[in-house]
């Protein structure tokens, strides 16, 4: 079956709006545990990242199999993630929060880039950060790995339902990231949950400026009847 793409509007108002918001927005439809735990951007704040997910999952190595000469063979499934995973997706790694060996490197995540891919996330560790970061690729992770994948990770299989920092990850969910982190976004619910985190965030503005001019919160934030019919005014005045 194939992926329904985002539609423009919804992407652009994805791009507008924080992790932040998105995960307040989650929590009032029930869904309380989309945030990857422990995922931030290699390279510092100004990540924004937005794409379906293509997924990747590792399990403990075992030494007869994780060895050099096996990394290097085609059929590798960490090697075929990197050419496999569609431009425009962001490669979603299930490193069983393991970042006692790298998820991935700087050639890997180069590749990535020049695919068009439109970045990574692991709930383990990446190595060669500061090269990731000269990339200008969207990368997140827990902290640094220095050490070799095989060490400990063997890479099982691909584009199948997994875990990643205690969230459920299925490919083609919509992967937003920012300066904070990481949200996953069921793929069926995206284009309201990001209209109504757009909605919010100029509420948001709203409320901040008020704020800013004196104002209590009481009565202003959260936002009452009598506040949204003010905030619609303001908002035409602008």
């Amino acid at each position: 079956m194939s992926e329904i793409p985002l539609s423009d509007e919804t992407r652009s108002k994805l791009l507008a709006v924080s992790v932040s918001t998105l995960t307040t927005v989650l929590f009032k439809r029930g869904l309380r545990s989309r945030l990857i735990e422990g995922a931030l951007p290699i390279g510092g704040t100004g990540t924004r990242m937005i794409g379906p997910a293509f997924t990747l999952r590792f399990i403990p190595a075992r030494e007869d199999l994780d060895t050099m000469a096996e990394y290097a063979k085609p059929t590798h499934v960490q090697r075929r993630a990197i050419e496999e995973c569609p431009p425009g997706h962001v490669l979603v790694i299930d490193a069983r929060g393991d970042a006692g060996a790298a998820s991935a490197g700087d050639i890997m995540m180069g590749r990535l880039k020049a695919r068009g891919c439109a970045g990574a996330v692991t709930d383990g560790g990446f190595r060669d950060t500061v090269d990731i970061a000269a990339l200008g690729l969207p990368v997140y992770h827990t902290r640094p790995a220095p050490p070799s994948t095989p060490i400990r990770l063997h890479p099982a299989d691909l584009n199948l339902p997994i875990g990643c920092g205690g969230v459920a990850v299925y490919p083609g969910d919509i992967v937003v990231g920012d300066g904070e982190g990481v949200v996953v976004i069921p793929r069926d619910i995206v284009d309201d949950v990001a209209a109504e985190a757009f909605e919010m965030t100029g509420y948001e503005e709203f409320a901040a400026a008020k704020v800013a001019e004196g104002r209590s919160i009481f009565g202003l934030f959260p936002g009452t009847p009598e506040s949204r019919a003010e905030y619609e005014i303001w908002k035409k005045d602008r």
